[in-house]
């Protein structure tokens, strides 16, 4: 059953459902970013990134422009749900993320822009 992965901050519930993201670092490509990401928030060591679904210009809510890239990501034999600190440092520091897994995009609410391409991922 294909499912997307999702967090929220444990003691931070406000801050909403989101999805695993991440900055693209100078030095970096995009798919080198999305490896080193996913292993610096999730935990996750043992992943294979599939391809890139999606690309676009973001508003922020302070005005910011972001570069966005969504890629589809496979796992296997995962945890329905567990609890990490993210290794990356930043605003992140400090932090506990509980994840686990939605199965549609109808399933829980995520914050404003993190649900964007669900529906690609979704519908294959």
């Amino acid at each position: 059953m294909l499912q997307v992965l999702v967090f929220q901050h444990k003691d931070i519930p406000e801050a909403g459902i989101q999805i695993p993201k991440g900055t693209v670092k100078e030095e970096e490509d995009t798919y080198n970013a999305v490896i080193r990401e996913v292993r610096e928030e999730t935990g996750i060591q043992k992943f294979e990134v599939q391809k890139l679904i999606a690309a676009d210009y973001w508003e922020n809510d302070d005005g910011a422009m972001h570069n966005r890239y969504f890629y589809k990501i496979v796992c296997h034999e995962m945890a329905d749900e567990w609890e990490y600190n993210p290794t990356g440092g930043g605003e992140e520091e400090g932090l506990t993320f509980q994840f686990f897994w939605i199965s549609s995009e109808e399933e829980f609410e995520l914050i404003r822009g993190h649900s964007d391409y669900l529906k690609l991922v979704f519908d294959e």
